[in-house]
């Protein structure tokens, strides 16, 4: 299993959900937010959203800090378990 192939399939997936949450929340916030109530089982996330236009530096920002956490995490996970196949 090489680290960085690895690192780098979990780091798009990671980036792809992350814009398709992003799309999901931009197209249907109230939708949304009604989902992530009750996947948090119920806790009440309203009182935390401020009316505010998306913000596309951001959801840049966003995207590379979690991309770059997946590499090194798929990158970590791979070096791993090469170490506990020996």
């Amino acid at each position: 299993m090489s680290p960085l192939r690895t690192g780098l399939a979990l780091a798009i997936t990671v980036g792809g959900f992350y814009a398709l949450c992003t799309v999901a929340w931009v197209l249907a916030p109230t939708t949304f937010l009604g989902l992530m109530n009750n996947l948090f089982h119920g806790m009440d996330f309203t009182t935390m959203v401020r009316p505010q236009p998306f913000a596309f530096p951001g959801f840049l920002v966003a995207l590379l800090v979690l991309s770059t956490w997946a590499l090194l995490a798929g990158m970590f996970f791979s070096w791993l378990q090469n170490r506990l196949a020996r």
